[in-house]
């Protein structure tokens, strides 16, 4: 949505007929500017070197021991040499961005330019900072270049970034990086209806789609399953 504009407008824009002209001019300039995020994304990320990339709420208080836990793990990945990769803004993401800049680790934000919010945090590394138009385009840099996925309690971007990882894994478009959920008790209700409903009663998943991630409650699980699933594979950051 653009800055100013009104839902009711956006509904209504929707259902206009418009010209050739307009259609061919509005949606060449989408796709340039699509074309330039993807390509400054790509130029920026592809040097970062191992990293995990970590999603959570932007309204989480820094009280919260949600914040308090992100900001814990992102230092302890720094310490076992990964980089950590966040949306950019306020909350988890700023907690997880500032745990890597405590462990003097590599800290990206992937920030994208909203009406309402988010301003980014100031835990980035200066040139690891990129601001996008595009929620899509954001969330190709998320999986693109991440090794891992962790996920801390959040709300409707939270889910759209955890099950798009799923979703890209489950496909196999993407290797099968881990997932960690983070927060038993926030999780298991979710838990309990995909299980229940979405794989026994619906058959909509198969059983070893549940093997797709894992559920913890402390940071250092968190960590260790990072450093055990590579261990497997005789890799390890290279930085």
């Amino acid at each position: 949505m653009a800055k100013g504009d009104k839902p009711a407008d956006l509904i209504k824009d929707a259902f206009e007929e418009k010209t050739w002209h307009e259609i061919h001019t509005t949606d060449s300039w989408r796709v340039f500017k699509i074309i330039s995020e993807l390509v400054e994304g790509f130029e920026k990320l592809s040097r970062i070197g191992p990293c995990v990339s970590i999603f959570g709420s932007a309204r989480t208080h820094h009280n919260d021991k949600y914040y308090r836990l992100a900001e814990d793990i992102a230092f302890k990945l720094t310490q076992k040499g990964y980089g950590v990769i966040t949306g950019g803004g306020p909350g988890i993401m700023e907690a997880a961005n500032k745990g890597a800049r405590r462990g003097n680790g590599k800290s990206v934000g992937i920030n994208i330019d909203l009406p309402f919010e988010q301003r980014p945090n100031l835990y980035i590394d200066a040139d690891k900072l990129i601001t996008f138009d595009h929620f899509f385009v954001r969330k190709v840099m998320f999986m693109k270049y991440a090794q891992g996925f962790i996920v801390l309690p959040g709300g409707f971007g939270t889910f759209d970034e955890l099950f798009e990882a799923i979703t890209l894994i489950q496909t196999r478009k993407i290797g099968k990086f881990p997932i960690i959920l983070v927060g038993k008790k926030y999780w298991s209700g979710l838990m309990e209806w995909i299980k229940e409903e979405m794989l026994a009663e619906e058959h909509n998943i198969s059983p070893d789609d549940l093997n797709l991630f894992t559920i913890v409650d402390a940071s250092d699980e968190a960590v260790q399953y990072i450093v055990k699933f590579y261990s497997r594979y005789l890799l390890s950051p290279n930085f």
